[in-house]
């Protein structure tokens, strides 16, 4: 059975839930909001297609969830309290099952961090999903790229790399997408390509401690770039001290992921810089929201990067980081 454009929209819209601050959402030509007073609205895109962002074989329920996860991993990056949310599918078919376990995925992860879906649109075409995501943030407290400061650390959440190691095995054919791995440490990559998660609850701590912030989409190296670009100065990060990942080391890939943790994308996780003197408060803020951290690094007066071996010499990483319009180095 396949549905018409207006059953999809009611097999979606039949999963959403009327809130107080929604004086009207999905139905009309556009969604009337009532952002809270003292708040600034924070608003961010992304777009996921089939074989670029995803494998084609990826379970609708995990393209569900991922479509909506990158969203809210820029929310994060700007410490912003998720608020609401904008769908625009584009479907070869409008499939009932796939919509289904789409909205699955998707509304348990919005249910988690309580954004709602307030509108969008569905059309017929190659399969992309466009998200827009709003949150809202105390005026003059989001979190930005430009306010790193020479002498700050750069800290880093959870452990990148391990999203490009899991794409780079199932590339090599180790790694299966459609369905849960046998292995401990496969599936525990496998989730994390297939489920990111966003650091919601650690962008909103560090409101007032974090000087500057970033999620990493393209690469931790590229990512920070943009925070030295944006803030006029210059960065080095110390590879030895580089979170390792303990599912490659289970699966022997250490020298494999080793080339992929600071050019590698799609970890969502958060780069952000501190002053020094809030060392502790950073560590106790991370562990308050249960939220592994590292300090990986140093921001100095200049420009450019710089990454340096246990031995303290220059190193040259494998790779840069992700660019759609040219391919990576």
């Amino acid at each position: 059975m396949s549905l018409d454009e207006f059953g999809l929209i009611q097999r979606i819209a039949a999963r959403t839930r009327a809130r107080t601050d929604i004086a009207l959402g999905i139905g009309d030509d556009a969604a009337l909001l009532q952002v809270p007073d003292g708040q600034q609205l924070v608003v961010t895109a992304d777009t996921l297609n089939a074989g670029v962002h995803f494998p084609h074989e990826t379970p609708p329920a995990d393209i569900g969830w991922k479509a909506l996860a990158v969203n809210l991993s820029d929310l994060a990056a700007m410490g912003a309290q998720p608020a609401w949310c904008t769908l625009a599918l584009s479907l070869p078919a409008a499939d009932p099952d796939w919509i289904e376990a789409f909205a699955d995925g998707f509304f348990a992860l919005a249910d988690a961090h309580g954004i709602a879906l307030i509108g969008g649109d569905t059309t017929r075409g190659p399969l992309s999903i466009s998200i827009t995501a709003m949150g809202w943030v105390p005026a003059g407290e989001a979190l930005r790229r430009d306010g790193a400061q020479p002498g700050d650390d750069v800290w880093v959440t959870g452990v990148p790399g391990e999203a490009a190691l899991a794409l780079a095995l199932w590339q090599q054919g180790r790694l299966e997408v459609r369905a849960p791995a046998g292995e401990a440490a496969l599936e525990q990559l496998r989730l994390r390509l297939a489920r990111p998660t966003p650091r919601v609850a650690a962008g909103l701590v560090l409101r007032g401690l974090a000087s500057s912030a970033v999620d990493i989409s393209d690469g931790l190296l590229a990512d920070l770039q943009h925070i030295c670009q944006r803030s006029g100065v210059a960065a080095t990060l110390e590879l030895p001290q580089l979170p390792v990942s303990a599912a490659a080391e289970a699966l022997q890939e250490l020298a494999l992921f080793q080339q992929l943790r600071v050019g590698g994308g799609d970890d969502y996780e958060l780069c952000f810089t501190a002053p020094a003197s809030q060392r502790e408060q950073v560590r106790s803020a991370m562990a308050a929201v249960d939220t592994a951290v590292t300090r990986i690094g140093q921001i100095q007066a200049g420009a450019g990067m710089t990454l340096r071996d246990a031995s303290g010499d220059a190193a040259e990483p494998a790779r840069l980081g992700y660019n759609h319009f040219s391919p990576p180095r």
